[in-house]
């Protein structure tokens, strides 16, 4: 005589066993659904800080390589006798000459600025003519250098222990810069630069 257990499972078996399915199958379609959204917030965060660590290492190389004035004291256009002050600065927008590299063979001393064009920031730079003006920045070349801008703020002190001012008195190069970006609605570390002097 057959025994009826060895006939199969029963219908309440089958429900209990497909529903311990499910259940595990939920539990691993939920876990990678959580672990790709956990890699795209990852993605952008590195992304994130990739564009903060490469902006304000080529704004320091800028910075440091200023073309300083032997006579004025200051950064200045063209020789030593030469009493024109490239160095520009207001709350939103910073202009220096330096020496700079585009590519393999285009390179040399230039006038840069940076500067907030809603909504992005935007270094531009030009050559300056014979005698020793600035263009008009609109023409100049361009390159974003961060996007989705909601403020940018630039900040001056003369020593490295001073007060941080909003405006520069003009009278030489500060010594120290602070950049402060708000970007992606999230604020930035603050980028201080020493100026070269």
């Amino acid at each position: 005589m057959i025994s009826r257990r060895s006939q199969g499972f029963t219908l309440v078996e089958m429900m209990v066993s497909v529903t311990i399915l499910s259940l595990v199958m939920l539990a691993t379609v939920t876990g990678l659904r959580t672990l790709a959204s956990t890699q795209t917030s990852l993605n952008r965060v590195t992304d994130r800080n990739d564009e903060i660590r490469s902006v304000s290492s080529f704004l320091r190389d800028a910075l440091e390589s200023a073309v300083v004035g032997s006579s004025s004291g200051g950064l200045s256009v063209g020789g030593g006798s030469a009493e024109m002050t490239v160095f520009e600065a207001s709350s939103t927008q910073l202009m220096w000459k330096t020496t700079m590299m585009f590519g393999e063979r285009a390179g040399g001393s230039y006038v840069v600025r940076i500067a907030e064009e809603r909504p992005n920031i935007v270094l531009r730079w030009q050559k300056m003519n014979v005698f020793g003006q600035v263009g008009d920045w609109n023409k100049a070349s361009a390159r974003t250098l961060v996007e989705d801008v909601q403020e940018f703020a630039v900040a001056y002190r003369r020593q490295v222990e001073g007060e941080w001012a909003s405006q520069w008195d003009g009278r030489g190069p500060p010594g120290w810069v602070r950049l402060r970006i708000r970007a992606g609605e999230r604020y930035w570390p603050d980028i201080v630069m020493e100026v070269a002097q």
